[in-house]
């Protein structure tokens, strides 16, 4: 006979603690209240676990089937579920109050391929020295990028001058 420990959620056979339960068969029949004896006796001969699904106070609900291979199932399910899920990324974009318009170009052109991809874009502004008295020209500049990419992004609030630096978060808009 094969011994194999499986981590367990639910309890199982003699972890159960009651005297009486409702019995539902591997096909999904229910059997009505049987006292637990009865119900590890009729597990046993089909060669399956009991195992407890819903811990009423009254009369708890057990079902048999076969443990590992319910387990086993559960685990896939998990993999397949977090293999579909993508992780959100937040890139970053640095440019200055004076930049260029190629250099603008450039980065818009990055920008729009990182929205496309999934991911949201921080456009960080960083002011240097004396630049630091023309907020408003760094205030133009995202609005710019805000208006460049206007027809597949969206930004989540007003650009937020913070110290030295002044930057707004754009997101994907919505497929509709």
């Amino acid at each position: 006979m094969e011994v194999f420990f499986i981590k367990q959620d639910l309890p199982i056979n003699e972890q159960i603690r009651a005297s009486k339960v409702q019995l539902i068969d591997e096909n999904g029949e229910k059997k009505g209240l049987v006292s637990l004896n009865d119900a590890l006796n009729i597990a046993y001969e089909k060669k399956l676990d009991l195992v407890l699904v819903s811990p009423n106070p009254d009369a708890p609900v057990c079902k048999i089937m076969n443990y590992g291979k319910y387990k086993f199932e559960q685990t896939k399910k998990e993999k397949e579920a977090r293999k579909k899920q993508k992780v959100l990324e937040l890139k970053e974009i640095r440019i200055t109050p004076n930049i260029e318009q190629h250099d603008f170009e450039f980065k818009a052109k990055n920008a729009k391929k990182f929205l496309e991809d999934g991911n949201k874009v921080k456009i960080t502004l960083k002011f240097r020295g004396r630049e630091m008295n023309y907020i408003k020209l760094g205030e133009e500049v995202l609005q710019k990028f805000i208006n460049e990419l206007s027809d597949i992004s969206v930004p989540e609030k007003k650009p937020v001058l913070e110290g030295k630096n002044m930057f707004i978060i754009l997101a994907k808009k919505a497929d509709k």
